[in-house]
């Protein structure tokens, strides 16, 4: 079976591929011509499910199997940003260093050296023309210093619950196991274990 992703995002394909070791696993753009999907919901479902909506139709291929997700980190001092945002923080063209300079200046303004925050991810997919959404979640907190190269986005300045390293540090396995993306995929999975018998 091959899972067609609505993203390319190197990174999350590679994270997607990791986690769903036994599905062929296919960035979108491998198939058809990149476009421009406005993601204009008001939460991370909803982002997803447009996503997975506009692949699935320009693919125009009934039976594809379509994956798309949207995820991010909200920081409790923050009051929840970035959330959906958390892409495009520092703006529309945003690099990752840029939206992770831009979340350490703000925590910094705030005279935070530390804050609570989680990531969520929403991962939505179309089966045979039907939609299903999964979430999952990872808890943690926010510090102002970067450390660790490993991940991306916010990862070097995130240290999940239980830990005293950032994802930037953490090895890949250990966060292929406790991310909020593979929380959600590990339902993922269920879900296509279900409807592709």
């Amino acid at each position: 079976m091959r899972l067609i992703v609505a993203t390319s995002n190197n990174g999350k394909i590679k994270e997607i591929s990791e986690i769903c070791q036994d599905i062929e696993v296919v960035a979108f753009t491998d198939i058809i011509k990149s476009f421009e999907i406005e993601e204009n919901g008001c939460s991370f479902k909803e982002n997803a499910l447009i996503k997975a909506r506009a692949v699935y139709n320009a693919l125009g291929d009934k039976d594809a199997v379509v994956l798309a997700d949207d995820s991010g980190i909200s920081v409790d001092i923050l009051g929840g940003r970035p959330g959906i945002f958390s892409a495009r923080y520092a703006g529309v063209n945003a690099t990752d260093k840029d939206n992770l300079n831009k979340l350490i200046k703000e925590l910094k303004q705030k005279e935070a050296a530390v804050s609570k925050a989680h990531y969520t991810a929403a991962v939505a997919m179309i089966i045979d023309g039907v939609e299903y959404t999964a979430h999952g979640w990872m808890h943690g907190e926010v510090i102002t210093k970067p450390r660790g190269e490993n991940g991306f986005g916010y990862d070097p300045v995130f240290i999940p619950e239980g830990f005293d390293k950032t994802l930037g540090e953490l090895d890949k396995e250990i966060k292929k196991e406790i991310s909020h993306r593979s929380q959600a995929l590990k339902l993922v999975k269920i879900i296509l274990s279900v409807t592709k018998q």
